[in-house]
């Protein structure tokens, strides 16, 4: 496992171009498995959960190709609905491959979804839906076991859970019937995968809302799809910025995908301005307190950028006060800011975040966006840092170093 060595407090200048989300392409690529024909999928980034899951897709007997940014998946050849513990077992997302294979086979083996450890992240709601969609599901042994042709029903999630929605999305598409989800996920994630899906031929509507119909339909086609910028890694780019100093433009940015993040840092003193697909961000003043800061479901602050806003707030000189009601683990980054000189107190989700002069330390990451935010920190501080464990930041930053050090960050990977 390689690291990534930083020397902090070097400006930021530049422009750099925002590449396909990753929260977008893996449902998408589990649903391709629901076509007659092949997908071809456009602005597909180069992340370690995307070669994951498209290694997936091989083993089911897809033909697969990659290149250049541009992903084919013919599932013509498919025949498997047994996903073994390999690649399925590194990833959260790999559960999606249950409402897809469900949708296609009437059946579905996995291994319980794996990933970062983030706390208590069940997958109750998903079995609850499957089975009022009249599917079988028990796990067992570390696997899940669903079986039975979804049909429609009137569903309500009990929390608008992004999985849950898109794994009643992926059954719902090939069930006999019309689907009705109550209460379902808002994040622009969702909607990405219903405009693909509607291009193979699916009937959704209400994507992007609380109510989400789906009307099932007999057959699935091929498709060509542009996935949607990775707003969180707009996100980081901008608490980068924010930390580092200096002035970055950010190329294919949705406006109202990071506006909440972008309103967190202008309270932190940055300059942040919207041009089309475009955002200036520019730090030209000390770094101030947000205030309170809380994570939301969409368009609310996103769980995603919470770690990297911490980053953010440590380096600055006021206290400020982060409320995590997403993921009851989000704060592992705290012992390693704190190893920087960082004063932050923990009471059950709440944080208080007292800025100071960060200083480099020797950083180990334990998730993707906390790995993230330890670069953020790290770029604010002064000295020398190492962070460990490129491999989660690697799960969801195509380049991270590369990318930073074309716009002067002075980070390099060994």
């Amino acid at each position: 496992m390689e690291d990534y060595i930083v020397s902090g407090r070097a400006p930021l200048c530049g422009r750099l171009a925002v590449y396909g989300a990753k929260n977008a392409v893996l449902p998408i690529l589990a649903g391709s498995i629901l076509g007659s024909g092949a997908v071809f999928i456009k602005n597909c980034p180069r992340l370690s959960d995307v070669s994951y899951t498209l290694e997936i897709l091989r083993r089911l007997g897809c033909r697969v190709e990659a290149e250049d940014g541009v992903v084919m998946v013919n599932p013509a050849s498919a025949s498997s609905w047994r996903l073994d513990a390999g690649p399925a077992g590194e990833m959260r997302s790999s559960v999606n491959f249950l409402g897809a294979l469900v949708g296609r086979y009437g059946r579905a083996e996995l291994p319980m979804p794996g990933g970062c450890r983030l706390g208590s992240r069940p997958i109750d709601l998903h079995i609850k839906a499957f089975r009022e969609m009249g599917v079988s599901v028990e796990s067992s042994g570390g696997m899940i076991y669903a079986e039975g042709r979804p049909r429609g029903a009137d569903l309500r999630l009990d929390f608008p859970s992004v999985g849950a929605t898109e794994n009643v999305i992926l059954a719902a598409v090939a069930a006999k019937g019309i689907t009705t989800l109550n209460n379902a996920a808002r994040e622009p994630e969702i909607a990405d995968l219903c405009g693909f899906l509607t291009a193979m031929g699916a009937k959704i509507h209400g994507s992007g809302t609380g109510t989400i119909r789906v009307e099932g339909v007999p057959r699935l086609g091929g498709c060509e799809y542009e996935i949607m910028p990775d707003r969180i890694v707009a996100g980081t780019y901008m608490c980068a910025a924010a930390a580092a100093g200096g002035e970055i433009e950010l190329e294919n940015v949705v406006r109202p995908h990071v506006e909440a993040v972008a309103e967190a840092l202008t309270r932190c003193g940055a300059e942040i301005a919207f041009s089309g697909d475009r955002a200036l961000v520019r730090m030209r003043r000390p770094l101030r307190s947000p205030g309170v800061v809380r994570t939301e479901v969409y368009p609310g602050f996103p769980t995603d950028c919470q770690s990297q806003l911490m980053a953010v707030m440590a380096c600055g000189r006021e206290t400020g006060v982060i409320v995590e009601n997403i993921f009851e683990n989000r704060f592992r980054i705290v012992p390693e800011l704190r190893r920087m000189g960082a004063e932050i107190r923990v009471s059950g989700p709440k944080a208080e975040v007292r800025g100071g002069a960060l200083k480099g330390a020797e950083l180990f990451a334990g998730d993707l966006r906390g790995g993230a935010a330890l670069v953020v920190a790290a770029l604010g501080a002064r000295g020398e840092s190492r962070v460990h464990g490129v491999d989660y930041i690697a799960r969801g930053y195509q380049d991270l170093a590369g990318e930073l050090r074309s716009v002067g960050a002075k980070i390099k990977q060994e």
